[in-house]
């Protein structure tokens, strides 16, 4: 395993649209691997493949006790309306008020290629739809209402 460098605003990577995995194997079990102690040692509760740099529509969350590695992720439902604040690890400094979905299904596979479904709601269902978004090259600070300077940066 190793901590991968995270990629911040304003690199062209994370603007991209991700490719679906095909490949199960060693590589991706790795990338997962790098990924969770990359988001471990950065104190995070998510991240997406393309925030270090690999185009693969792979992310992980850790939220409310619980961890999630989501390949190739789909959110097939969501409801109610929420609104609040949100950072990125690749958008160092800020963090901005985002309207999200209160509840969303999603379906992904497991490191193993096992199709799985989650249901989240609150924080959880934020935290799933922040990192979606970014395997389609989305930032919150593209839906944030309002954008601040963090004071503890």
């Amino acid at each position: 395993m190793a901590i991968r460098n995270i990629i911040q605003v304003g690199d062209a990577v994370l603007r991209k649209k991700s490719f679906p995995v095909t490949d199960f194997g060693d590589k991706t079990r790795e990338l997962i691997d790098d990924m969770k102690q990359t988001l471990e040692k950065a104190n995070g509760a998510g991240l997406a493949a393309p925030q270090v740099g690999v185009l693969r529509r792979i992310f992980i969350v850790s939220a409310e006790g619980s961890y999630y590695e989501c390949i190739n992720p789909v959110i097939v439902k969501k409801s109610g309306k929420q609104v609040g604040e949100e950072g990125c690890l690749s958008v160092k400094g800020k963090y901005g008020v985002v309207e999200r979905p209160m509840k969303v299904t999603v379906k992904a596979f497991d490191r193993n290629g096992k199709e799985f479904t989650v249901k989240a709601s609150g924080f959880l269902a934020r935290a799933f739809c922040h990192e979606y978004d970014h395997l389609d090259g989305i930032l919150y600070i593209d839906k944030a209402q309002s954008l601040s300077e963090d004071k503890n940066a």
